[in-house]
């Protein structure tokens, strides 16, 4: 695994930390049982902390795991958390874990996605939605920002879209603000630059009146029938591997009756 430290030393890189979380030299002290003036020479590089002191920083900073290894790596110590891909055998369990979870969700829609929203897993209900798209969406490694938001995917298909849309570019804008992952930006702005399909978002909003949903649905059309869902998004608690620490399982639940009743009858 080789990581890339662009900052001039751990000092810098801990500044930074700090300044994303707005959280001050005295504040990160309280929290990390230390001194202001122990994290003032830390960061202005006349101090070297620890390596118990970086990973203690990183923890009340909540620093991603890939970035804690950056940080250990800028501070002279060697990375602490393993980077293992989810082919490994050590990590055996957790895909046996994840496919029965997918599994057990069927009919409705349900996928495993890493940092860069690259499909891990899928059950059959994203198959079913996923009828349709363009042949070459579906070469693998499948994305799924790629599947949403190309104009041969699905978003001709979402009524709704340009909501879904924005919601979707405020996700990848709220981790890229909370780290640093150039095939992340480049994936976003790729998506983001991709045109809105004319039969896009042809869902009216609310009047008033109107039952208003408690999140924001994804209104899409398939097989002649229009589905509504809200989506679920779980993570792992204290990961200890940089690869599943960037794991995330989505999950769609029907929005409304109608569409609970139809997902039994439409996935084989």
């Amino acid at each position: 695994m080789t990581i890339v430290v662009d900052a001039p030393g751990v000092g810098p890189l801990l500044r930074q930390w700090r300044d994303r979380r707005r959280i001050s030299q005295l504040e990160l002290a309280l929290r990390a049982d230390s001194s202001a003036r122990h994290i003032s020479f830390i960061e202005t590089g006349r101090s070297r902390p620890s390596q118990e002191m970086v990973l203690r920083l990183a923890d009340r900073l909540d620093v991603p795991v890939r970035e804690r290894n950056a940080l250990l790596v800028a501070a002279g110590y060697a990375p602490a958390y393993p980077e293992r891909p989810l082919d490994d055998p050590a990590l055996g369990g957790l895909r046996e874990g994840l496919e029965r979870l997918l599994t057990s969700y069927e009919p409705f829609p349900a996928l495993v996605v890493d940092g860069t929203y690259e499909v891990r897993a899928a059950n059959r209900g994203i198959a079913m939605l996923l009828d349709g798209v363009d042949p070459a969406l579906l070469v693998p490694p499948l994305n799924a920002m790629r599947l949403t938001m190309h104009p041969g995917g699905l978003a001709p298909r979402i009524r709704n879209y340009p909501e879904w849309r924005g919601h979707l570019l405020h996700q990848m804008e709220r981790q890229l603000a909370l780290m640093r992952s150039a095939p992340l930006r480049a994936l976003y702005d790729e998506v983001s630059a991709y045109p809105v399909p004319v039969a896009a978002g042809r869902e009216q909003a609310p009047r008033e009146g109107d039952d208003v949903p408690f999140a924001l649905p994804l209104i899409i059309d398939h097989a002649g029938h229009t589905l509504s869902f809200v989506s679920t998004i779980a993570t792992f608690n204290t990961p200890m591997d940089v690869t599943v620490s960037e794991l995330a399982l989505e999950t769609f639940l029907p929005a409304d009756p109608g569409t609970a009743r139809l997902l039994g009858t439409l996935m084989p």
